[in-house]
């Protein structure tokens, strides 16, 4: 999975456990895509503290999936739907390929 989908992926599921602080600045690198020094200029840290605290950040979501595994689980059954629609499109079952939409929208 590529690094960057990986990282928003971790961060919708387990975001809101990391502390205000932490969603801050991991929200302003990560999602919003601001360097280290415009981060630590705006929150008056230093530009290591930034990537101290990113490291840390990726290694807290990574034990919350390797605990939870919430990631895999959503991954692969939105693979499985995603499949079973080219399969429900395949044969022409519209009410399938409905559904496994309607499913894929609500993940």
């Amino acid at each position: 999975m590529e690094k960057f989908v990986e990282q928003t992926l971790l961060y919708d599921f387990y975001g809101e456990l990391l502390t205000e602080r932490q969603r801050q600045v991991y929200e302003s690198v990560v999602l919003d895509d601001c360097s280290l020094s415009e981060v630590a200029e705006e929150l008056s840290i230093s530009r290591q503290g930034v990537h101290d605290m990113i490291r840390r950040c990726n290694s807290i979501l990574a034990e919350y999936e390797n605990k939870l595994h919430l990631v895999e689980r959503f991954v692969d059954i939105r693979s499985k739907i995603r499949r079973i629609s080219a399969l429900a499109d395949d044969a022409g079952i519209r009410e399938i390929t409905a559904i496994c939409t309607e499913v894929l929208e609500e993940l």
